[in-house]
């Protein structure tokens, strides 16, 4: 059972592999321009769409999106590709963030199971998702940004907003192991 962590060339990329090393997660980081055959051959449970400078920079991440009917974790871009793969809107922030935020957890079932109502996490963005598609629901929001969580009505796809793999985000590892139970289902 591994989950392939698609490395978007942000800075944590490497921090969101290790991150499911130290929880005993089998897991592979590879690069964004991975076919989706290469990424097939691996046989993968899951994947984590990382974080990264821009969309522009994300290779064949949207392709991975639209292809593959497993559980899909989108972290700050992946979360940003996912809304827009599926047709919804994301541009500028009006406040830039990088900072521990509170986030409120409207739904704490799956993904932030056991961390309700309220969660700290490190938000590091100067883009965010402004609309949802419709087959989404959001999940989590915050005083500074309204869409910090969503997911998909009927599949495992979830995006976020934050950065679970760093220190900043204190019950961030939870995130991670919520996402490895969605995978083993």
């Amino acid at each position: 059972m591994t989950i392939i962590v698609v490395n978007n060339k942000g800075q944590y990329n490497h921090r969101i592999q290790r991150s499911l090393q130290y929880l005993k997660i089998e897991s592979e980081l590879v690069s964004n321009t991975l076919s989706i055959d290469e990424i097939e051959s691996k046989n993968p449970t899951g994947l984590i769409l990382g974080g990264g400078p821009s969309l522009e920079g994300a290779g064949n991440s949207e392709d991975y999106i639209k292809h593959f009917d497993i559980p899909i974790l989108g972290i700050c871009l992946g979360h940003q590709l996912i809304a827009k793969t599926y047709g919804g809107e994301v541009s500028t922030s009006n406040t830039e963030s990088y900072a521990q935020v509170t986030i409120n957890i409207q739904n704490d079932e799956n993904l932030f199971e056991g961390l309700a109502p309220e969660m700290a996490v490190w938000s590091s963005h100067k883009d965010e998702v402004k609309s949802v598609p419709d087959e989404f629901e959001i999940l989590a929001n915050s005083k500074l940004c309204d869409i910090e969580s969503f997911k998909h009505k009927d599949k495992d796809v979830y995006g976020i907003q934050f950065h679970p793999e760093v220190h900043h985000t204190p019950k961030g590892s939870q995130i991670f192991e919520n996402f490895y139970k969605i995978c083993k289902r």
